[in-house]
């Protein structure tokens, strides 16, 4: 079976990160915050647009928007 070095490499390293923190995501995800920040670069947070998902799920209420209660038929 053949084998890429680059995708063992990543696992690696990746396993020796988790393990660094006691594979605790809540340490993880701190320290990937801190160095989000410590980066200097501009960070973009995307809002979501209402899509089908929302309009189909009945979701778009929670969003502010009025939505027609689509998981009742009408008869």
């Amino acid at each position: 079976m053949w084998k890429d070095e680059i995708v063992e490499d990543i696992h690696r390293i990746r396993e020796e990160y988790a393990k660094s923190f006691n594979y605790d995501l809540d340490a993880i995800f701190e320290d990937l915050r801190k160095k989000q920040a410590q980066s200097g670069r501009e960070v973009v947070s995307l809002s979501r647009k209402p899509g089908l998902t929302t309009r189909w799920s009945g979701r778009a209420r929670e969003h502010g928007e009025d939505a027609k209660d689509t998981n009742r038929r009408s008869t």
